[in-house]
C-alpha cells in the first residue's frame, strides 16, 4: 500500500523547491526518482532535521542517471548554487517488492521530474544495515508518528529483505529486534525475529 501523503504540502520548502525546479527546467524528458533516506523521512513523513542530499535508489529511465548526476550531483553547478545535491545510491538493502508500495511526492509540481518515496516500513528497512544514530532517530520518528507497525516490519523483513542479506544476518536480526523493543509496541507474538 503506498504511503498516505495527503498531509504533505503541494511543493517542498526551500532550498529543495528551487533546486528541483532548476533541475526540472534543464530536463527534456521525464525522469522518475525513487527516493529514500533523510530526504524521504523529512519531506514525506514530517521529520524536522537537516539533510543535504536526495538519496535515490532507482532512476527511470536508467539511462538518465548520468545526465541527472551531471546536472544535480555532488559536483554540479546546482549543488554549488543551492548547497544540496542528488545522490544515486548504488548499494542499498531494500525490500524486494518496494516498487509496488511507492507513493508519489509532490505530484504535478514539475514538468519532467516525478518523485516517489518508499513506504514507511520499506524506508525503515533500508536503514537496518547501517543503524547510525540518525537512522535510529528516523525510525523513532516514524514509529512515534504511527507510520510503523511491528508485525508489518517483521513480516516484510522476513519475506522481502532477510533472504537477500549477504553475511551479517544476525546483525540485521538483532537490530530489528532492538528497534521493535525500543520504538514499537509488538502487536503480535507470531513470526518474531529470534
Amino acid at each position: 500500500m503506498p504511503p498516505d501523503l495527503a498531509k504533505v504540502s503541494n511543493a517542498p520548502t526551500e532550498p529543495w523547491l528551487s533546486f528541483l525546479k532548476n533541475l526540472d527546467d534543464q530536463l527534456t524528458e521525464e525522469a522518475i526518482l525513487h527516493c529514500m533516506g533523510g530526504f524521504a523521512v523529512v519531506q514525506a513523513y514530517g521529520l524536522e532535521r537537516a539533510t543535504v542530499d536526495i538519496d535515490v535508489i532507482a532512476v527511470l529511465p536508467y539511462g538518465a542517471v548520468g545526465h541527472l548526476l551531471e546536472l544535480a550531483g555532488k559536483e554540479s553547478e546546482l549543488r554549488a548554487e543551492h548547497g544540496i545535491y542528488l545522490d544515486v545510491v548504488t548499494v542499498a538493502s531494500v525490500p524486494d517488492s518496494y516498487e509496488s508500495r511507492l507513493g508519489a511526492l509532490y505530484p504535478g509540481c514539475w514538468r519532467h521530474l516525478r518523485l516517489f518515496v518508499l513506504e514507511a516500513h520499506d524506508l525503515a528497512l533500508t536503514k537496518l544495515e547501517r543503524n547510525f544514530e540518525r537512522d535510529r532517530s528516523d525510525i523513532e520518528h516514524l514509529a512515534r508518528c504511527g507510520y510503523l507497525k511491528a508485525s508489518i516490519l517483521e513480516e516484510r523483513y522476513r519475506e522481502e529483505l532477510r533472504p537477500y542479506v549477504v553475511g551479517r544476518v544476525s546483525w540485521h536480526d538483532q537490530t530489528l529486534k532492538m528497534w521493535i523493543e525500543a520504538f514499537l509496541e509488538p502487536d503480535s507474538d507470531e513470526g518474531s525475529v529470534d
